[in-house]
C-alpha cells in the first residue's frame, strides 16, 4: 500500500506516513503555455551489489510477513502467464506507463506478464478510480492491492472478510488494484509500480532496505534493481504457492546462487532489524494526529533509537531527517545541522545515493536564502542525475528549479532561464496540473534574496 502523495518528503515539503495495515498499497494536464511534458528515456536500473546470504533474509522476511507484522502461513504467487488489465477511467498516461512496466517484468524478472485483450477477464484489474473513491474504501492509501475482487465497490463489503484476506490466501488468482485517475503522472505510475510488483511478489515494506520501493519511506518511485532480483527470485521454478517458510528458506540458496552469481561471495552484513518503537516514533512524528511537541519528541526518540541501535545506515539518517523537517520553521540552524547529519549518513550506506538527492534540495534551499549560489551549485550537481536515472520526475525538476535561483545568484541569467525553462516539462509529469506546476515554481523562486 503506498500511503504517500509524493515519496519521503514532498520535495521542499514533508509527507506523512500512517499507520501500516494488512491491505498493501502507493492526470495529465490539460492544454495550457507551460512547456510540453517530458517522460523518460530507456531504464537504467543498477544490479544490487549484496550478500546472497542476505538477500535471502530479506526474501523471507518481505514474502512471509505483512506490513503490519501479521506472518503469512504459506508463500504465494501466480502459477502461470500473469494477464492483466485496466478498468474504470485511466489518465492517458496509465498505457504507456503500464507496458513499460510489463515490459521490465518480463526482460528484468523473467516473468510471464501481458495485456488481456480489450474486453476479456485477466489475473489482475487494475481500476483507474477517483482519489476520494480511493479514501473512502481505505483512508490515508494514495492505492492498494486487494486479492479476490475486481471492482472497489466489492471492496469495503468484503473488507474484513476471509475473501480479501492476504493471510487466508494460498494461491493469487484474481486480485485487483486500485489507482487514482485525477493525480499527476507520476503519483500514478509509482502506485503502479509499487502494487504491480506486490500483487505479483512480496507483500512486505521494510524500512532496513535503502535500495527498493519495498519500504515504508517510499523513496524509490519504481521499480529497483534489488526489487527485479526478488521478483525473479518469486518466479524461481523452484518455489510453488503453499510453500511453508522453511521449504522455501531451503530452496533460495540454490536460487539467488544461479540469478545473481557475484552475491555468493560477498559477506553477509546482516542488518538488524527495526524496532516497532522506532517506526511509530517515525510514524507519530511525520504523521497525522499529533502536534507539534509531540511530532518534535517522537522524531527526538527515533533519533535515540537509532544511536542505542548503533544504526550507522539509511535509519540513523532517516531519523536525523525527521528532526530538520519539524525544526525548520523554528530553528532553521538546527535543522541545517541535522540535514547535514542525514547526508553524512546516507553517503556512508550502498543504495541510498537517492535519498541524499531529496536532502540535497534541503540544504540547497538553505543556501539559496543565504545568497549563496555558489554553494547551492556544488551541492545540486551530483544529484540531477541521480534524480533522472532514478526517473523521479517531481525531484529532478525540484533540483532543476533550484539549480536556477543558484545561477541566478551567480549572475548568470541567461542559463538560469534555460534550466528554468527545461524544469518545467519534468515538473508536468511530476506535479501534474498546471497550478500545482506554478506554485512549485512559486515556491522555490521565493527562497532567492534577489525576488525580495
Amino acid at each position: 500500500m503506498r500511503r504517500f502523495v509524493l515519496p519521503f518528503v514532498l520535495l521542499l515539503n514533508a509527507c506523512v506516513p500512517v499507520t501500516p495495515g494488512d491491505t498493501p498499497s502507493r492526470a495529465l494536464p490539460q492544454t495550457s503555455d507551460l512547456p510540453p511534458m517530458k517522460t523518460f528515456g530507456a531504464p537504467r536500473p543498477e544490479a544490487p551489489v549484496k550478500s546472497n546470504n542476505d538477500l535471502a533474509l530479506d526474501f523471507i522476511e518481505l514474502s512471509f510477513q505483512l506490513e503490519s507484522g501479521r506472518d503469512l502461513p504459506v508463500f504465494t504467487r501466480f502459477e502461470g502467464p500473469i494477464s492483466v488489465r485496466v478498468t474504470g477511467a485511466p489518465p492517458a498516461s496509465l498505457g504507456g506507463d503500464l507496458r513499460r512496466l510489463m515490459h521490465r517484468l518480463r526482460t528484468e524478472a523473467g516473468i510471464d506478464i501481458y495485456e488481456a485483450a480489450p474486453g476479456n477477464s485477466a489475473n489482475i484489474t487494475i481500476e483507474a478510480v477517483s482519489r476520494a473513491e480511493i479514501r473512502r474504501a481505505l483512508p490515508h492509501a494514495a492505492c492498494f492491492v486487494v486479492p479476490n475482487i475486481t471492482t472497489i465497490r466489492e471492496y469495503k463489503p468484503n473488507r474484513r472478510s476471509t475473501r480479501t484476506s492476504w493471510s487466508a490466501l494460498r494461491k493469487r488468482e484474481k486480485l485487483a488494484i486500485f489507482l487514482p485517475n485525477d493525480a499527476s503522472p507520476q503519483e500514478v505510475r509509482d502506485c503502479l509500480h509499487e502494487e504491480l510488483a506486490q500483487a505479483i511478489g512480496p507483500l512486505n515494506d521494510l524500512y532496513r532496505l535503502p535500495d527498493s520501493v519495498f519500504n515504508d519511506d517510499n523513496v524509490h518511485t519504481v521499480l529497483t534493481g534489488f526489487d527485479m532480483l526478488m521478483l525473479k527470485a518469486y518466479y524461481a521454478p523452484e518455489l510453488r504457492s503453499g510453500m511453508t517458510r522453511g521449504q522455501v528458506a531451503l530452496m533460495l540458496p540454490k536460487i539467488f546462487g544461479r540469478i545473481n552469481p557475484r552475491g555468493e561471495a560477498l559477506p553477509a552484513k546482516f542488518a538488524t532489524r527495526t524496532p516497532r518503537a522506532w517506526s511509530d516514533a517515525v510514524q507519530t512524528a511525520l504523521g497525522p494526529g499529533a502536534n507539534a511537541n509531540q511530532r518534535r519528541a517522537a522524531a527526538a526518540r527515533a533519533l535515540e533509537i537509532s544511536q542505542a541501535m548503533g544504526w550507522q545506515d539509511h535509519r540513523r539518517a532517516f531519523a536525523h531527517y525527521a528532526n530538520g523537517r519539524l525544526l525548520l520553521s523554528s530553528d532553521p540552524k538546527a535543522a541545517q545541522t541535522h540535514f547535514r547529519a542525514a547526508d553524512q549518513y546516507y553517503a556512508a550506506t550502498p543504495g541510498a545515493t537517492l535519498h541524499r538527492a531529496y536532502v540535497a534540495t534541503q540544504l540547497a534551499a538553505y543556501a539559496i536564502t543565504r545568497g549563496d549560489g555558489d554553494a547551492a551549485m556544488l551541492i545540486l550537481s551530483r544529484h540531477i542525475d541521480e534524480a533522472a536515472q532514478n526517473e523521479n520526475a517531481a525531484l529532478l525538476s525540484t533540483l532543476l528549479l533550484l539549480r536556477a535561483e543558484a545561477l541566478d545568484l551567480q549572475g548568470r541569467t541567461a542559463e538560469a532561464r534555460t534550466v528554468r525553462l527545461d524544469s518545467l516539462g519534468w515538473a508536468r509529469y511530476g506535479f501534474g496540473s498546471d497550478w500545482a506546476v506554478r506554485a512549485k515554481l512559486r515556491e522555490i523562486s521565493s527562497l532567492s534574496p534577489l525576488k525580495g
